[in-house]
């Protein structure tokens, strides 16, 4: 199947505060995002024409972009508004929605204090991220880089910068073979894939890795919540890699990926059953509610 370019698609994009021809909405090749990746943003879905947890995706760009030192100008009630009114232009219920902001072009060196800070939001088709394999279960390698500990990134971000090493460790797990790779932090625990957290049924409990040096997903929060009401025990806490073969399942979960099983790590291999059925159907069904009764039924 052909590759059809990002920049070369019908449509539009909201580009600060103004619905432009998809073709159109460019960047100046010197602008500072570019250049030192000062640049945050979201990855959300809408279905049925609702985007899920928008105020969620919302604050937290907001927070990110406060984290790497910049105000975006415009209220979290302007950003969903344009969020929605983007997803209405371009004709869809079910799509991918994925607002950036960044630093421009009036300063191109490392301090970049007089920047202007632009927000740009498109939306675009977009099935689950792992298409066909999803529901058989997807093969992860074991990434060579590691995240990061937080006093030496802006980890609390969802920062462009900070997919590098997700998109390198990626790159070497398709070269090898694999679907995604899985990433340990600084310390050797297990952090996440490249862009999803990920839960190991252990002993009929829900273990996933402690957050504090890769996002805590929302994806994550609401699966969390899910298996609350199910009355499935979520521990988190530090997981070494040694601690992988007592899992019984495996699963990542994120905006891109939703709730996908995982059938191998390296050389472990692992069938997808009970826990993981139950969470993502449930997931399934909460992500088509109407956001008040989404509100209601997974809190995060």
């Amino acid at each position: 199947m052909a590759l059809v370019p990002f920049d070369d698609r019908d449509g539009q994009i909201w580009y600060d505060g103004v619905m432009v021809p998809w073709r159109e909405a460019k960047l100046h090749v010197l602008s500072h995002g570019l250049h030192y990746a000062s640049g945050v943003f979201e990855g959300e879905r809408a279905y049925g024409g609702n985007i899920f947890k928008l105020r969620a995706h919302t604050d937290r760009l907001l927070a990110s972009g406060r984290i790497l030192g910049f105000d975006i100008p415009w209220t979290a009630e302007q950003i969903d508004a344009a969020c929605k009114q983007v997803l209405a232009a371009n004709g869809q219920s079910d799509a991918y929605v994925r607002p950036i902001a960044w630093r421009g072009a009036e300063q191109l060196s490392v301090s970049a204090q007089q920047t202007k800070i632009h927000l740009a939001i498109a939306t675009w088709a977009w099935p689950n991220l792992f298409g066909d394999n999803r529901m058989k279960g997807v093969r992860l390698g074991m990434a060579e880089w590691r995240r990061p500990h937080p006093q030496t990134a802006p980890t609390a971000s969802k920062a462009a910068g900070l997919y590098m090493i997700g998109t390198l460790s990626k790159h070497a797990a398709e070269a090898a073979g694999f679907d995604d790779a899985l990433m340990l932090d600084w310390r050797g625990q297990v952090a996440e894939a490249t862009g999803a957290n990920v839960f190991f049924v252990i002993d009929g409990e829900l273990h996933t890795p402690t957050p504090d040096c890769f996002l805590d997903g929302i994806t994550r929060r609401s699966v969390k919540a899910l298996a609350g009401k199910r009355q499935i025990k979520v521990v988190e806490r530090a997981i070494m890699p040694e601690e992988m073969p007592r899992a019984s399942e495996v699963f990542l979960a994120g905006t891109a990926a939703e709730v996908t099983p995982v059938r191998q790590i390296g050389k472990l291999e692992y069938t997808p059953g009970r826990v993981t059925e139950t969470l993502l159907r449930d997931y399934e069904q909460l992500v088509r509610m109407a956001p008040a009764e989404v509100e209601r039924a997974a809190p995060i």
